[in-house]
């Protein structure tokens, strides 16, 4: 599973245990049949960094709604020896791992839009 999998499958379970609410707006789709259909859109949830990414800063205080795993991929640049038998693995190589990592997600109404300043 990817981690939009993931964030979606808890979002509408959390949705389902009146943790989340639906924004009042509607999202097109198609169904398993091919048939066009529009769903509820539910309220976003995201973990902190990503509020941050995005321009807003979670309130001091908060309490995440939800805590659940998702996927952290950790890359590292490293210096491999010189191997006679593989030249092409000479110089910088990047070596990548993922691994579940335990996430808090915090929805819209706990965050504030950061106000860039003027200068």
């Amino acid at each position: 599973m990817t981690n939009a999998q993931i964030i979606l499958g808890e979002q509408i379970r959390l949705q389902e245990e009146g943790i989340l609410k639906y924004t009042g707006r509607m999202i097109e789709a198609v169904d398993m049949e091919g048939n066009e259909i529009e769903i509820p859109e539910i309220q976003p949830i995201h973990t902190y960094q990503t509020w941050k990414k995005l321009g807003y800063q979670v309130r001091k205080g908060e309490k995440c709604v939800a805590k659940f795993a998702v996927w952290k991929f950790l890359t590292k640049e490293s210096k491999k020896e010189e191997d006679d038998e593989n030249p092409e693995t000479d110089g910088e190589k990047v070596k990548g791992r993922c691994y579940m990592k335990l996430s808090a997600f915090f929805t819209d109404e706990q965050v504030d839009k950061i106000e860039k300043e003027v200068k």
